[in-house]
């Protein structure tokens, strides 16, 4: 039924684009605002923290830019990147045909109005919406980063395999008409070739995550005193947050004054959130502290002895680059996104996802070893600075967009 619902969406679509024809190159050149690129964000929060180094070297060369951000998740403080903002509505999850054409046809008219040079889009929606207005609006380059596959991708049952197979027509019309995608680790590109969302690699860009500002999440001394175990990351099964909880409970039994802090905001409305009743209990048992969501998590990484980040699966995990660029040990698990960051034994452990046993004995050898923390600190320190310095991986956008 959906999958019929889409095809009516996209003859819709066909028709909205056949029924304004474009402009010659010479009235486009007249109409244009002056914008060379318009970022289509998934939300504002994302916008500041994953694009805001970009949106600045962008600027300090000259171009123009612009975004816009799904209303419902627009915060004051992205006006502070100093760029013009448009709110647009996006629905946060599950596809429904009658509203993502309304977005994709808002979308559509506000590129049109603006008249950018190159659209730039990121997440699930705004790849598969922004671009497929951006090529119906003319605009001459179209760009995509698959900073993650979605829940539709991480989780199995009868509705993420119905939200798959539409999720993967979706892409595969919107990346056809992108000239560069841009991919954040090697088993998503994979992943989209295999599912022949890709036909080929020739328009794939490789780039090691958003990169980390490494002066901004400098490199801070290892905190005096029993260890600190820290998560960040919102409340989400996908997270590894149900299997940070039990390791903590395991170590703690043997290692009862380490602590275990859980940094990030619960929203009971996203799909696989953790029930607030769940919530709620682990807060009555005690092992793990939640200190909620914050606007700076510099603070919480230096009091941290050691990172956990036990997710499912990533684009590449942001928090865990601004936990190495600190200089603290990561464990994390062997999946797509996370594994790119660890050397196993170097500057941190790798452990299988979904399994809280290995997560346990992984944080325990830090107790059990406490010279560990400063050889893989030195270690998780030196290499976000030679391969994930934000400086290095916004040169190779820029390139591929044309913006250097």
């Amino acid at each position: 039924m959906q999958e019929t619902e889409h095809r009516r969406v996209a003859a819709s679509l066909r028709e909205q684009r056949h029924a304004t024809a474009q402009p010659a190159p010479e009235t486009r050149a007249r109409e244009r605002g002056g914008i060379d690129l318009l970022i289509i964000a998934a939300n504002a929060r994302s916008l500041i923290a994953n694009r805001g180094d970009l949106i600045r070297e962008i600027r300090a060369r000259g171009h123009t830019v612009a975004a816009a951000v799904p209303r419902k998740d627009y915060l004051p403080e992205v006006e502070e990147l100093g760029i013009p903002i448009y709110p647009f509505d996006l629905g946060r999850t599950g596809i429904n045909p009658i509203a993502d054409l309304r977005t994709a046809i808002a979308l559509a008219r506000l590129i049109r109005r603006l008249n950018p040079e190159a659209v730039f889009s990121y997440t699930v929606k705004p790849v598969v919406y922004g671009s497929l207005a951006a090529h119906w609006a003319g605009v001459p380059r179209v760009y995509a980063m698959i900073t993650g596959l979605g829940h539709a991708f991480t989780t199995e049952s009868w509705r993420t395999r119905v939200l798959r197979a539409i999720s993967s027509r979706l892409y595969r019309a919107a990346l056809a008409r992108c000239d560069r995608v841009f991919f954040q680790n090697p088993d998503d590109l994979q992943d989209f070739l295999d599912r022949r969302i890709l036909p080929d690699a020739d328009r794939v860009v490789r780039i090691n995550g958003s990169g980390v500002d490494v002066q901004r999440f400098a490199r801070q001394p290892l905190p005096e005193g029993e260890a600190l175990f820290l998560f960040v990351g919102r409340l989400l099964t996908e997270k590894g947050i149900v299997e940070f909880v039990d390791a903590a409970r395991q170590v703690h039994a043997q290692y009862p004054n380490a602590r275990f802090v859980v940094v990030g905001p619960h929203n009971p409305d996203l799909p696989h959130s953790i029930p607030a009743e769940q919530v709620e209990a682990w807060k009555r048992e005690g092992i793990v502290e939640f200190a909620g969501g914050v606007a700076d998590v510099r603070p919480w990484l230096e009091l941290a002895s050691v990172f956990v980040l036990p997710s499912y699966r990533e684009g590449t995990p942001r928090s865990v680059l601004e936990a190495m660029s600190v200089g603290r040990p990561i464990v994390t698990t062997d999946a797509p996104g996370c594994r790119e960051t660890v050397l196993d034994g170097e500057n941190g452990f790798l452990v299988p996802p979904r399994t809280s046993a290995p997560l346990a004995e992984a944080m325990q050898r830090f107790l059990d070893d406490p010279s560990l923390l400063a050889r893989m600190a030195r270690a998780s320190r030196e290499r976000v600075e030679a391969k994930y310095e934000v400086g290095q991986v916004n040169r190779v956008i820029l390139r591929s967009m044309e913006l250097s």
